[in-house]
């Protein structure tokens, strides 16, 4: 079984150290994971990633040659890509039961306005045959703002509903909101929850906006399919908190063949092994 997670989200919100924070934690747990690099802007990386649009096309070239803006230069590589997946799929072809990241553009209109990710993560698991989940990352700082903050909330739900995959909502770069012993003090926790009644604390907006605003209130409501994890990529149990979610989604490892542990002697019968795995247990 193959896996892939679509790391998406704005511009700004942390997807490319979140990835590298993923990668860095699998590999403490002796997972093998890859990185597939989606933005064909991207220049560095702190792992080299397994594939890259850039090989196959870049927005740099796009922009030069035709003379296009960023996000319409964006968009025709995305284009070019879905037109030229068997070159993807030479590209993961490889890679067999493995846990493929992939950090994606922050371009919300490729899958929103112009749905190019939700086929390509269509593609991904009906054709290549991966299991598919999806992370979407909005900046704490979107906090500061209540207005701002359902804004995000409103494009994770967009998001959410045009893939068409499982996915996780994260608050990313919540050390910037931890007191100094740690904590997260004030209404952080009303946020991660997704509260709708903090729009009704939003004081001074004209009357006709407050209309509008519940309008969106209702229509996260009726919905009710977006809540935050708080990530702090500084803090290893985040990140593992974060990866446990997303192998859930997936059901990683569930159709896994169960593997002999590498301490076990040769010809040593299964219940003297449960007996010392008990006790090791035990003594932890």
């Amino acid at each position: 079984m193959r896996y892939a997670v679509l790391i998406t989200g704005p511009a700004g919100a942390g997807k490319s150290t979140f990835c590298t924070s993923l990668i860095t934690h699998a590999q403490t747990l002796g997972r093998t994971v890859h990185l597939v690099n989606l933005d064909p802007a991207a220049e560095r990386f702190d792992y080299d990633p397994a594939v890259d649009i850039r090989d196959l096309i870049s927005l740099e070239d796009v922009m030069d040659e035709l003379e296009f803006g960023p996000n319409g230069g964006l968009v025709y590589c995305f284009e070019y890509l879905l037109n030229n997946l068997d070159w993807l799929d030479d590209e993961l072809g490889p890679y067999e039961d493995d846990y493929l990241i992939i950090d994606c553009p922050g371009q919300i209109e490729l899958y929103t306005h112009i749905p190019l990710l939700p086929r390509l993560a269509n593609h991904l698991s009906v054709q290549l045959n991966f299991r598919v989940s999806a992370c979407y990352l909005l900046d704490s700082q979107f906090m500061q703002d209540k207005s701002k903050f359902f804004a995000g909330v409103m494009s994770a739900m967009s998001c959410m509903l045009a893939l068409g995959v499982s996915m996780l909502c994260v608050m990313s770069k919540m050390d910037l909101v931890k007191d100094k012993k740690g904590r997260f003090g004030g209404q952080v926790g009303r946020f991660l929850e997704n509260d709708v009644s903090l729009m009704d604390e939003n004081k001074g907006v004209h009357e006709r906006y407050q209309r509008l605003n519940k309008a969106v209130v209702s229509l996260i409501e009726d919905q009710n399919i977006v809540s935050f994890l708080p990530l702090d990529v500084s803090d290893e149990d985040s990140v593992n908190t974060i990866m446990s979610h997303i192998d859930n989604m997936m059901q990683y490892g569930e159709d896994e063949e169960p593997r002999m542990p590498k301490d076990m002697d040769e010809g040593e019968s299964k219940p003297t092994l449960l007996r010392r795995l008990t006790r090791r247990r035990f003594r932890r």
